[in-house]
């Protein structure tokens, strides 16, 4: 499977966002991507309230991914935010193309003095879906931090997990993202592809970065076999679904 990361630094418009969305997803198309797998809040920057612009699975914004990934003809994995029934939003990631599900982020980060429950609900249900020849899990942000649904995900049959972030900066952040990046595909010895908002923002867009850049692919050995730097950036890298296997039989874990 051939994968394209795209780290972009969203801004808090998200026609804007739609714009960066289309052009990367270009980019990855005409170098033979299958999947392209977008950061956390692709929709609309951290830098601005989500219930601002929180709109229904099946709404506008939504929609154009579908066209976009339509057009391409590949599968596009975005960050966004959804309506939910108690007054809040969901942090949701839609997937779209060969396939389409949803997934609303589950651990919710009430942590560091920050209370992302405050305005995010949380979702109660793992997600994976077949893609190619691979199964694919879903994770976002301070998910990474719970072994368990790593774990989980694999046992039910994800080789691939794909965790998109808005991983905010502060000390000793690029290493806490790389070393559970890691630690997350050793568990479940699966690949993991991790997704960060760019640490380099535009420069007239307040509040940003809302990320630390370093998009990540670890192999289920825990080899770093990719990663970006700071700023924007489209990297693609091909997938070998039998290593997973290997490592399997090799390594037991999930059995044991």
């Amino acid at each position: 499977m051939r994968i394209a990361l795209a780290q972009l630094g969203s801004t808090t418009d998200p026609q804007a966002n739609l714009v960066l969305v289309r052009d990367a997803v270009a980019t990855a198309a005409a170098e033979g991507a299958e999947l392209v797998v977008f950061p956390e809040a692709t929709m609309c920057s951290f830098s601005r309230r989500s219930s601002e612009v929180d709109e229904a699975f099946d709404g506008p914004w939504a929609e154009s991914v579908r066209l976009i990934a339509r057009e391409s003809g590949v599968t596009v994995i975005v960050g966004m935010f959804t309506t939910a029934d108690d007054g809040r939003v969901h942090n949701t990631l839609l997937v779209t193309g060969e396939a389409e599900v949803r997934y609303d982020k589950m651990h919710l980060f009430d942590a560091l003095g920050y209370t992302e429950s405050r305005h995010i609900a949380p979702g109660h249900d793992l997600v994976s879906l077949p893609l190619g020849d691979a199964r694919l899990g879903l994770a976002t942000c301070y998910d990474i931090r719970f072994p368990d649904q790593f774990t989980s995900l694999a046992r039910g049959g994800a080789s691939v997990i794909a965790v998109c972030a808005s991983w905010a900066p502060g000390p000793g952040k690029v290493h806490q993202w790389r070393t559970l990046a890691t630690a997350r595909a050793m568990d479940s010895t699966s690949y993991v592809v991790a997704v960060d908002q760019a640490a380099d923002g535009d420069p007239d867009e307040p509040g940003l970065p809302t990320g630390v850049g370093h998009s990540m692919v670890v192999d289920p050995t825990g080899r770093i076999l990719l990663e970006l730097g700071t700023g924007p950036e489209v990297a693609l890298i091909d997938l070998d679904a039998e290593l997973v296997a290997e490592t399997r039989r090799a390594l037991p874990l999930l059995g044991h």
